[in-house]
């Protein structure tokens, strides 16, 4: 299987490289705009949630990210040194109640940009999947 990995401090800053990082994969594999104006977004938005709220801004503390090509599909891998969370029970963004509030969009966004999205050890590891065509 075809990885590659990067590893930052939990510095909002950092998200340059997670930028970069994904300009690379889509040179590497060719991949088309919108698919990688999605992957832009989730990866991201998934970074930053494990910058955060996975780590809370703890800069001794890493968010790695790795790259799988698996058949037909690029795969993300987000992983915080936090205590997880109950990904199970969030509150969804578009109900009335919820709408003002200025957090709760990002897992909601990934679900929505990605083919899969799924949570490993309690929420620490997020796994985002695109499908290539």
């Amino acid at each position: 299987m075809n990885s590659i990995n990067i590893q930052i401090p939990s510095l909002s800053e950092n998200i340059r490289m997670i930028e970069s990082f994904i300009d690379n994969a889509k040179e590497r594999y060719n991949l088309e705009d919108d698919i990688y104006g999605n992957i832009m977004i989730a990866v991201t938005e998934a970074v930053n949630n494990a910058i955060r709220h996975g780590n809370s801004n703890d800069k001794s503390k890493n968010v790695s990210l790795s790259l799988n090509l698996e058949e037909n599909q690029i795969v993300f891998i987000v992983s915080d040194e936090g205590n997880g969370f109950d990904y199970q029970n969030l509150p969804d963004p578009t109900a009335p109640e919820n709408l003002e509030k200025p957090g709760g969009r990002g897992i909601f966004l990934m679900k929505h940009l990605c083919d899969e999205v799924s949570f490993q050890d309690e929420g620490k590891v997020v796994k985002l999947n695109f499908y290539l065509n």
